[in-house]
């Protein structure tokens, strides 16, 4: 069984495919902006004007402990929110912007959920 590690860097490789799939486009995985604070995926929707989407998943193996989506708590979320402001920062073209988030359960069977502007 693959450790927490292992088992995020799939979830965030099938949220990739999942997001190309529907047309999104990947600019930037995994980019860190301080200790605290990385976002897992940067991408433009571009069915929505190209706005800016900051998307943070979270994989779980299994739901016994619960929806991954759970695992987002205020201060992460706080944290996600810190380092699309530093993006915009570093990227003023972006006018549209939001937070996404994408839930990952690898069994029984794969399952993937996308909550958009959480």
């Amino acid at each position: 069984m693959p450790d927490n590690k292992q088992t995020g860097a799939l979830g965030e490789d099938l949220a990739v495919k999942f997001l190309e799939e529907k047309g999104y486009k990947i600019i930037e995985r995994n980019k860190h902006f301080s200790r605290a604070c990385e976002i897992d995926i940067i991408a433009l929707d571009t069915k929505d004007k190209n706005t800016l989407v900051c998307v943070e998943v979270k994989t779980r193996k299994t739901e016994f402990l619960g929806s991954p989506f759970e695992a987002i708590t205020p201060t992460k979320y706080k944290n996600i929110k810190t380092g699309l402001y530093s993006y915009l920062a570093e990227n003023p073209q972006y006018k549209k912007f939001r937070i996404d988030a994408i839930s990952i359960v690898l069994q029984p069977e794969k399952k993937i959920e996308h909550l958009k502007n959480i």
